[in-house]
């Protein structure tokens, strides 16, 4: 039992280590990861990310950004980090980290996105 708690707190600090994660970010926890369906976040321009019960995504953009909403399936991956495949062939993965009390999507290529 101690070697499983050891080996679930190191595979939070080894996921972090390939995204471009800031002090003070703790990755989401697998309780977290496996609490995500049904959620929706909100991100500052109004833009939303559903995650459904089914494994199905939609980013809805706000009005100001043209608003429309793009759809696809999500998944977790190994390293945690939650990657969608659209159903328009694009695909991308992002890491949720929590950081002084904040959601934060952090982005492959490094961006953040705070979340509401």
């Amino acid at each position: 039992m101690r070697f499983m708690v050891l080996l679930l707190m190191m595979s939070g600090a080894a996921r972090a280590a390939d995204w471009a994660t800031k002090p003070g970010d703790a990755p989401f926890s697998a309780a977290e990861l496996a609490a995500l369906p049904g959620q929706v976040l909100v991100f500052f321009d109004d833009g939303t990310s559903h995650y459904l019960n089914d494994g199905a995504y939609a980013y809805t953009y706000s009005g100001a950004n043209g608003g429309g909403t793009a759809w696809g399936s999500y998944r977790i991956a190994d390293d945690g980090s939650i990657c969608v495949d659209y159903v328009s062939g694009a695909s991308r993965c992002d890491l949720l980290v929590r950081n002084a009390g904040r959601i934060v999507v952090i982005t492959e290529d490094g961006e953040r996105y705070p979340v509401r």
